[in-house]
């Protein structure tokens, strides 16, 4: 019945550093403008390692993590006009409410409206919706999809195709999305161009596919894992290298080799010294470098002002600068027409039993994607 606790299973982050405890929690029912969705698979991103890791000073616990899911509306609270229960979805990690000042500028995807509160593990409201043994549990990234149900903002919710497999378009949630768009939206790579990314795990892949659909001629994979060398070639990747064979830094290499220098460039790692050779890299003039990845709090980024003022452009995105609601359901399109590629970048598939395993994979530098399915 709606607008009744569920008891169901989900990973609960009692800590920092510690696996994942699956325990039976209670999901209380949407308030106004919320959704409460029964989700049938999640990936696992490094974004959800690097909070569980206690590194993110902005990780608060005891934590529901996850935000790569896609399942089923189970019921809605007063005031959502735009979903019912049974629609097909992608939960949100960024919103976009369609009146902030942000969702209205057509040069940004960042939609303010709940950060706040997202932020800190809360619903809009100020309050939790999931309880474990009587103790209240946040929220993450306004998705929390590691829980067989979970409640979100009506505005962080895409409603997608019913047809949609729910275990491969969950990565849509984050990862590729995030990559492609970076290419196709925020670099708008151009035809004949030549590019190079930085880290070959999901994003990175992803980039490359947008580099790829985008008409791009060179595209070069930069990674110290040599293992990961032969799926960026089935992606795209026209030769991939290694910093790690070289005397010289790595961005030299790639001025030699590409006379002069990339036209475009993507950071996939979070890696603030990967991300000034990934701008050094950048051909004068016009050169171009993206940062996707995430760096740790604190970091800061250095290059010297000459680099710029000899026309290269140091440039950000998050989740590929895509306006989610109306994007995400596109993305899905695009996927079920075979313009971008999914299943591709699952490597492994787990039981909802068996979820730490899928962070020991990341840490192991052997998956792609996991997805779980509960």
């Amino acid at each position: 019945l709606p607008f009744q606790v569920i008891k169901c299973k989900a990973a609960v982050a009692w800590e920092a550093g510690k696996p994942l405890s699956i325990e039976e929690v209670e999901v209380a029912p949407p308030k106004a403008h919320e959704v409460r969705i029964k989700i049938i698979a999640t990936a696992v991103c490094h974004t959800d390692a690097y909070t569980l890791s206690g590194a993110d000073p902005e990780g608060s616990f005891p934590v529901i993590l996850g935000h790569e899911g896609a399942g089923i509306v189970e019921s809605v609270g007063v005031g959502v006009t735009k979903l019912k229960a049974g629609d097909t979805v992608i939960p949100l990690y960024i919103p976009q409410c369609g009146e902030c000042k942000f969702c209205l500028n057509p040069k940004t995807n960042l939609c303010q409206k709940i950060r706040v509160t997202q932020g800190k593990g809360l619903m809009p409201d100020g309050t939790s919706r999931f309880t474990c043994k009587g103790k209240k549990i946040l929220h993450y990234m306004g998705t929390s999809t590691f829980s067989e149900y979970t409640v979100v903002a009506d505005i962080s919710v895409a409603k997608i195709d019913p047809l949609a497999p729910l275990d491969k378009v969950c990565l849509l949630g984050c990862g590729i999305s995030t990559g492609y768009g970076a290419a196709v939206n925020t670099a708008k790579v151009e035809p004949g161009s030549t590019c190079a990314i930085f880290g070959l795990g999901g994003v990175g892949l992803a980039v490359i596919m947008g580099c790829k659909v985008a008409g791009a001629s060179r595209i070069i994979g930069v990674d110290i894992n040599k293992d990961k060398f032969a799926r960026a070639k089935e992606f795209g990747a026209c030769e991939c290298i290694s910093p790690q064979d070289f005397s010289k830094p790595i961005q030299e290499v790639l001025v030699e080799m590409t006379d002069g220098g990339v036209d475009y460039s993507f950071e996939c790692i979070g890696n603030v010294k990967v991300m000034r050779a990934a701008l050094e890299a950048c051909h004068k003039g016009w050169g171009v470098s993206v940062v996707v990845g995430v760096a740790a709090a604190g970091e800061e980024i250095a290059t010297r002002p000459f680099q710029l003022v000899t026309g290269r452009t140091w440039k950000g995105t998050a989740f590929g600068g895509w306006k989610s609601v109306e994007s995400v359901p596109k993305l899905v399109s695009e996927y079920m027409s075979k313009k971008i590629k999914v299943d591709e970048f699952v490597t492994h598939n787990l039981s909802f039993d068996e979820i730490n395993k899928a962070f020991e994979l990341l840490h192991a530098g052997k998956s792609i994607r996991t997805v779980v399915k509960f």
